[in-house]
């Protein structure tokens, strides 16, 4: 059955795989091996020279991730995709390959702490200028490019304060100059934004989030045109960084894609219901989710996003004492870091997932010492709410 015109759900249950192929399995089997025979030596040298196609080596490729990379690459309107065993490995993979001494990345002002060290404390030191400038204003990029800008990177919503960038604007920039655009678009999934059908040229997704949904693997996911898809894979990932997925991991991953559309529904409908319920707090001082009016990009949001999510972030206006006697009395709300989760988590980046930042950068790039991030989980809604208000009540005592 042919999925590419199918819906969401149908491609992200369906495509690329027929049972016939497997003895009528319904569910895809699992390749759990790491190394796979040639029926003869010449086979084995023509793969191995380009000439065959066929598996050699699960660094190279397996049955289970080809099928993994095959399903989310539709799903993000992708030529090709290639699994990583992290976020990050996919990130540091993608840019390995991208980038050589000379070259500038243009990247926003806000980023996840960890790619935010690899660029700052890792590729500066190997000759590559990093240029940090408010993408959220599609003017500031022309100004801030060269002839040596290579790529622009963005993460829409930005973790952890939310801030959207106009993908389509930024990438009709970028490309009049040459350079690449990469979007991390982990908050969303490819169930809520597209950013190739807007315009860039790679997605990045740590897949350990939504993709996965259960908090059970570790995983990152590279979307983008088949070249370059390929490039990554026999350099970024086989030579540079080795960060290789394993097959049970790419079959929970396939397991977690069948609910994607439903879990982001519900995700995003309790979020929607908790920014209304800390919006109206009179102890919050501001509640950061694209889904309220008041968000300052809540258009945009609308219109390049097909619903907004399940993060959120907000603060208090006692500062970061009062938020730590919030956070440390919640009975539900697990305290922990990640996102994407059935559980609800909840976590002060200053502290945990952005520390790699200085003060002062956290000040330059807003990510304030009183900001906590939230990601909603699929508790009955009314359960968060109430445990939202036992922090609260900490507050008061």
């Amino acid at each position: 059955m042919s999925t590419h015109s199918k819906g969401f759900a149908t491609r992200a249950i369906h495509h690329g795989y027929k049972p016939a192929d497997a003895l009528g399995a319904l569910t895809p089997p699992l390749h759990l091996t790491s190394t796979f025979a040639f029926d003869t030596v010449e086979q084995g040298g023509a793969r191995f020279a380009g000439e065959e196609s066929g598996y050699i080596y699960t660094r190279l490729g397996n049955p289970t991730l080809n099928l993994l990379e095959q399903r989310v690459a539709a799903l993000e309107g992708g030529e090709a995709a290639l699994a990583f065993a992290s976020g990050m490995g996919a990130i540091t993979a993608a840019m390995w390959t991208l980038l050589q001494p000379g070259d500038e990345i243009v990247v926003d002002k806000t980023l996840y702490g960890c790619t935010f060290a690899f660029l700052t404390h890792g590729l500066a030191k190997f000759g590559i200028t990093i240029r940090h400038i408010d993408l959220t204003e599609p003017a500031n990029l022309p100004d801030a490019m060269s002839d040596r800008t290579r790529l622009v990177y963005f993460e829409t919503p930005a973790n952890p304060n939310m801030r959207l960038v106009d993908i389509e604007a930024i990438a009709a920039a970028a490309h009049k100059r040459g350079a690449k655009v990469m979007v991390d678009n982990t908050y969303c999934s490819p169930a809520l934004q597209n950013p190739i059908l807007l315009g860039a040229d790679l997605v990045v997704h740590s897949a350990t989030k939504y993709l996965g949904g259960h908090g059970d693997l570790t995983a990152g996911i590279l979307i983008g045109d088949a070249e370059t898809i390929q490039q990554v894979r026999f350099y970024g990932l086989k030579d540079m960084t080795g960060a290789v997925l394993s097959p049970f991991d790419a079959f929970l991953i396939l397991r977690g894609l069948k609910t994607l559309e439903l879990r982001l529904e519900r995700h995003s409908q309790s979020a929607m219901q908790i920014a209304e319920f800390l919006q109206a707090r009179p102890e919050v001082a501001v509640v950061h989710y694209p889904g309220l009016k008041t968000f300052p990009q809540h258009e945009l949001a609308c219109r390049q996003m097909r619903g907004f999510g399940g993060m959120l972030a907000f603060e208090l206006k006692d500062g970061i004492e009062a938020g730590r006697r919030f956070m440390n009395s919640l009975q539900m709300i697990v305290r922990a870091v990640s996102l994407g989760d059935a559980e609800t988590l909840i976590q002060h980046p200053a502290t945990m997932t952005h520390s790699t930042y200085t003060p002062e950068e956290r000040a330059q790039y807003g990510i304030s010492d009183g900001l906590i991030r939230l990601s909603v989980g699929l508790e009955t809604v009314s359960d968060i709410v109430a445990d939202l208000g036992t922090g609260f009540d900490a507050i008061k005592r």
